[in-house]
């Protein structure tokens, strides 16, 4: 059997800083710039969330994007939208937030309800703005 890719295209609203507190206001602004702005900074992200697997040869579906959208919604959407990512959401306390480290604790949020629902987790895409994204694929750096 073949394998097949399929995406799911979602959106959030969130803000964030960029902000180390034991460094200076100095180092911050020079490693971070405008993204560790003491009044934080928003962003409209897009995120795509790619399943594999072989199509079900009931439905022909490699899993029910009713299903892959839903849990999208309360995994993800729910928790991060129109939210402050360094204090209002409990998955990413304690961490640098930015679009690498949100994209990894996303991965781990989804990838366990999607192989439940019959999918595997291949890539994640969010994007940040239009010249900005990260694509995470799980898993370790391979050296």
């Amino acid at each position: 059997m073949k394998a097949v890719y399929i995406t799911r295209r979602e959106s959030f609203n969130a803000a964030h800083k960029l902000y180390r507190e034991e460094w200076s206001e100095k180092k911050n602004d020079e490693v971070f710039g405008k993204c560790s702005n003491h009044n934080w900074h928003g962003h409209n992200f897009t995120i795509y969330v790619t399943v594999k697997g072989v199509p079900n040869p009931e439905t022909g579906f490699v899993i029910n994007l009713k299903d892959l959208s839903e849990i999208i919604k309360q995994e993800v959407i729910e928790p991060l939208d129109h939210k402050n990512l360094n204090l209002d959401v409990p998955f990413l306390k304690g961490l640098l937030v930015s679009t690498e480290n949100v994209v990894i604790q996303v991965w781990e949020r989804i990838k366990q309800p999607i192989e439940d629902a019959g999918g595997e987790l291949a890539k994640i895409k969010l994007v940040e703005t239009e010249n900005n994204y990260v694509e995470y694929f799980g898993g370790e750096m391979p050296y």
